[in-house]
């Protein structure tokens, strides 16, 4: 019995003190974004701050068009996150339900993309979008991101796991591939389709450098490339507002967490049973 106890106890502590750990980024963020300016740049540095002030958050929404850089970055996730989910999901659809030559081929030439640094397509891509005339606008930030590799084989890999009686059953009833896709394929993998929507969003929405090379205004800039127009004179970076900033553009993902929670949890834990 002392044993047992004195396990638990020291499991307790290790998830704990890891715990602790992976918090103690974000409570930094938390923290300093109340800290007053003399106190952010103070030696040594403190983890509370002595004085909270709400001014750091003042000067985001005076000095940039915060509501119009949030509604940039909702624009430009969800639309990525819309197009990566139907385009994704079709070629996942099509290389895990029908056979057609040359679909192993085509599987191998996605997942070795998935290899290509995406530094090295930065350029070619931005070449393409500068001669199309996209530059600042949505359909840059949008229409290349519009498949994934990893989202195509990640989806097929949960297509596969699907019984192939529902679509032959659904073909004995007289439906097409289209009717098959749409009405017994997709209802089933609603897990996997929730779970691909939510991390293509996240990082859509983390991104910093793919804003700032598509969009170079700031009537098409995301939360995050705003954040960087805040660098003082001289290269001075105000940590304070840009902390404020960060835990602003936080506020959206965790509330959309929050609404998918049960959902998102649920999808992970069976996306992988066959």
């Amino acid at each position: 019995m002392t044993r047992a106890l004195a396990a638990r106890g020291l499991l307790f502590t290790v998830v704990a003190v890891g715990t602790l750990v992976l918090l103690l980024p974000f409570l930094i963020i938390v923290f300093t974004a109340f800290k007053p300016v003399s106190e952010v740049n103070a030696f040594p540095p403190t983890l509370l701050p002595s004085s909270w002030t709400l001014e750091n958050f003042r000067v985001i929404f005076d000095e940039l068009p915060f509501a119009r850089l949030v509604a940039n970055s909702f624009a430009f996730a969800g639309g990525v996150t819309v197009c990566a989910l139907v385009f994704d999901s079709l070629a996942a659809y099509a290389l895990a339900r029908i056979d057609f030559t040359g679909s192993r081929l085509l599987l191998v030439c996605i997942i070795a993309s998935l290899m290509i640094p995406f530094q090295a397509t930065l350029v070619p891509i931005y070449q393409l979008v500068s001669d199309l005339g996209w530059v600042n606008t949505f359909a840059a930030l949008i229409v290349p991101r519009a498949a994934d590799a990893f989202g195509i084989f990640f989806l097929r890999q949960f297509f596969l796991a699907l019984p192939r009686d529902l679509d032959n059953a659904a073909r004995i009833d007289g439906a097409s591939e289209w009717r098959i896709y749409r009405s017994v394929v997709l209802p089933n993998a609603v897990p996997a389709l929730l779970t691909l929507g939510v991390f293509t969003f996240v990082n859509n929405w983390n991104d910093l450098l793919w804003p700032l090379v598509f969009s170079t205004r700031g009537d098409t800039g995301t939360i995050t490339s705003g954040l960087t127009l805040l660098t003082g004179p001289s290269g001075i970076v105000p940590y304070g507002v840009m902390m404020a900033g960060s835990l602003v553009a936080l506020a959206p993902l965790a509330v959309l967490f929050l609404l998918v929670q049960r959902r998102f949890v649920a999808s992970v834990a069976t996306s992988g049973l066959k």
